[in-house]
């Protein structure tokens, strides 16, 4: 009489190990790579293959342009893992698309960007924009075009214009350098997009529309921001990275208001980088790509997100910081139980292994706790620090592999039950603050590191895109 209630019991465990939600073959073919170590692209690309050979089964696995959303299959391959005995965790983000993505290059010609470029300088500006192309694959799909007034395709083949030693000279007389349509620009490379495609705009970033004779520079600075917000708030699903450089500047300086003069010396200048948002996590996870977002010489970069991002993390229970007593439960959410304080101090200190790679953020931003807000009853303080391979060892490498941050909480164990929200705030970094001006109009002062009205173009930017608050919200609830 106990053997079928053994056999129902037995059946069940089996619909269970084969997943819910319709992802039985899916949960299946993840649990045998786990198991078998075949963490391999050929795996990972079998893995693809079975989720678009049946969207009917796992839509929910793709994006609305048919492509595997692969932040999405690895949090499924992560809770997967997490299940296993013991749990198993395997880093796909080398492996976020299969797909080559294509890159079209808009090379601003404008009479501030000449100096930029002159035979005697550095090259600076000329070495970004060739590095961008270079850190796409060699199957990519490569466009140039020279933007001012207008957008205007590159008369040569992309070999030429790598080998281009003066890149200034040989569009001369393309389009009208005498001003810069950002709006017509902007609009254009958003309405070009295609799937997979990477748009990069390469500029000073100094608005200087036609026809500004007798306007204010305040008029001026309300109108870019306007314009800013108005152009990207209608592009739903747009991710935008602004990379900030250095370059020698040796020319003639056209000032908004003011006489034009010489200037030898350093000028900050701008890639702008534009994807949908799925693309711009592949540009950040997948190694092919490591060096777009990470270029050399980069002084500065921002991320403008659209929405709060779903943060991977993990309850670290051994760590060097760790004081008091507490135990992981298992399931949904982060929960701490049985907690208990030190007993001397009466603290409770403990952290969580984080990735914080797919926020886009620099580390100076990253691991600066006033960037977050902290909430809690007994008024818990935050530190983050980065994870070095010094940090992993054989007790803990299971919990830091894939993870970029170690968040270290303390707080005195005071409450029965607590719960902490941990969030890093969504606003306007620092940087983009301390390299606008206000005037241009001669080369002293702060000009050497400051563009003119770069805190309202971006910040309109950044009314467009922002979303929630805070780019992420963690939670951790507390019982005694």
């Amino acid at each position: 009489m106990r053997r079928l209630p053994l056999l129902l019991m037995g059946c069940l465990l089996m619909v269970a190990l084969m997943g819910c939600g319709g992802h039985g073959r899916l949960d299946k073919a993840v649990r045998g790579i786990l198991v078998s170590g075949d963490t391999t692209r050929v795996a990972y690309d079998s893995l693809c293959t079975l989720i678009t050979e049946n969207p009917g089964k796992y839509g929910d696995m793709l994006t609305p342009e048919g492509r595997v959303d692969h932040k999405k299959l690895a949090a499924f391959i992560e809770e997967i893992g997490s299940q296993l005995r013991p749990p198993m965790h395997w880093d796909t983000r080398p492996y976020g698309g299969v797909e080559d993505l294509s890159l079209t290059v808009y090379f601003e010609r404008s009479g501030s960007m000449v100096p930029y470029d002159q035979r005697g300088g550095g090259g600076q500006l000329k070495k970004a924009v060739n590095d961008l192309i270079n850190h796409f694959p060699a199957g990519s799909k490569v466009e140039i075009n020279i933007v001012n007034d207008g957008i205007y395709p590159y008369q040569h083949t992309v070999d030429e214009f790598l080998k281009d030693r003066d890149i200034y000279q040989s569009t001369a007389g393309v389009g009208n350098a005498s001003y810069t349509d950002f709006q017509l620009i902007f609009n254009k490379i958003l309405e070009a997009q295609r799937p997979g495609n990477v748009s990069v705009l390469v500029s000073d970033l100094i608005y200087s529309p036609q026809d500004t004779h007798g306007v204010s520079l305040d008029k001026i600075f309300n109108e870019e921001n306007s314009l800013a917000t108005r152009v990207f708030a209608r592009y739903k699903g747009k991710s935008v990275v602004v990379q900030q450089f250095m370059g020698d500047y040796s020319g003639k300086y056209y000032p908004y208001n003011g006489v034009p003069f010489e200037y030898n010396g350093k000028r900050p200048f701008y890639l702008v980088i534009i994807a949908d948002g799925d693309v711009m996590d592949q540009l950040a996870q997948d190694k092919r790509y490591s060096g777009v977002l990470d270029a050399a010489g980069l002084r500065n970069s921002y991320r403008f997100n659209q929405a709060t991002a779903e943060l991977p993390c993990r309850v670290l229970p051994e760590w060097k910081d760790n004081a008091g007593r507490f135990r992981v439960k298992h399931g949904d959410g982060i929960v701490l139980a049985k907690c208990d304080g030190d007993r001397q101090t009466g603290k409770l200190c403990f952290s969580l292994a984080a990735d914080l790679s797919g926020l886009m953020k620099n580390d100076d931003i990253l691991t600066n706790a006033d960037n977050y807000e902290v909430k809690s009853i007994d008024g818990y303080t935050l530190t983050v620090q980065p994870i070095v391979p010094g940090m992993l060892t054989a007790n803990n490498k299971e919990y830091l592999e894939g993870m970029t941050h170690v968040l270290t909480l303390v707080g005195d164990l005071k409450s029965p039950r607590d719960e902490i929200h941990i969030s890093l705030r969504n606003e306007l970094p620092g940087w983009v603050r301390q390299s606008s001006s206000n005037n241009d109009t001669s080369a002293g002062g702060s000009f050497s590191t400051t563009t003119l009205g770069l805190e309202q173009l971006l910040g309109g930017m950044f009314d467009a895109m922002k979303g929630g608050s805070s780019y992420f919200d963690v939670i951790v609830q507390l019982q005694r």
